[in-house]
């Protein structure tokens, strides 16, 4: 049971794919104006990862080694689809402001990363909490940054005003933000990395 959490718990700390792999990041800069988006970014990204770790940790042994790749895109896509029409039916809103980027994790790097790295050479319960601490850990990032954008670029947190008065940091809530929050983001960590080191 300690190996299965440290697989989870890696996800989140020491492997977390947006802080310290530094993947996944269109996603990220695109859809974390707001922490609804980035909740629900997470969540869709958590499905599918989960999903095609499964799967694929499940017919490693018969998937034949040329065709691995388009294999793997095939499962991811599978799951993709199934979340993109759930979402579409169940939350035709948060489809709308997701847009392209919820079809887009076929292609994620996070998605097509642990498939390959991790899903095909694991048990299928390793890779399910590889998946799961992946997912979650991504979730958290996107929270953490739109959190960021959504109070200091527009004075609001869960779409709702925070501070009267508030002045806002409008570049926050454009795409220059998205990376100037990143930056700033991952140079914390780095420190703190560091200085555990």
């Amino acid at each position: 049971m300690k190996k299965l959490l440290g697989e989870f718990f890696k996800g989140i700390i020491r492997e977390n794919p947006t802080f310290v792999l530094v993947l996944g990041l269109c996603p990220t800069l695109a859809v974390s104006i707001s922490v609804i988006n980035g909740i629900g970014m997470g969540i869709a990204a958590t499905f599918v990862l989960l999903g095609s770790n499964i799967i694929i940790s499940l017919m490693k042994n018969i998937i034949p080694e040329r065709i691995r790749i388009p294999c793997f895109i095939v499962v991811i896509a599978t799951f993709v689809t199934i979340t993109e029409l759930t979402m579409k039916a169940y939350s035709p809103a948060l489809d709308r402001a997701l847009g392209i980027y919820v079809p887009l994790i076929v292609v994620n790097c996070i998605v097509l990363g642990r498939a390959e790295a991790y899903a095909q050479k694991q048990t299928v319960i390793n890779s399910l909490f590889d998946g799961l601490g992946m997912g979650v850990g991504f979730t958290l990032a996107l929270i953490l940054i739109s959190g960021i954008r959504e109070f200091l670029g527009a004075g609001k947190l869960l779409g709702y005003s925070v501070i009267k008065g508030f002045e806002p940091v409008f570049v926050l809530g454009m795409p220059s933000g998205a990376l100037l929050v990143i930056g700033l983001l991952l140079g914390f960590f780095n420190v703190l990395k560091n200085r555990k080191t």
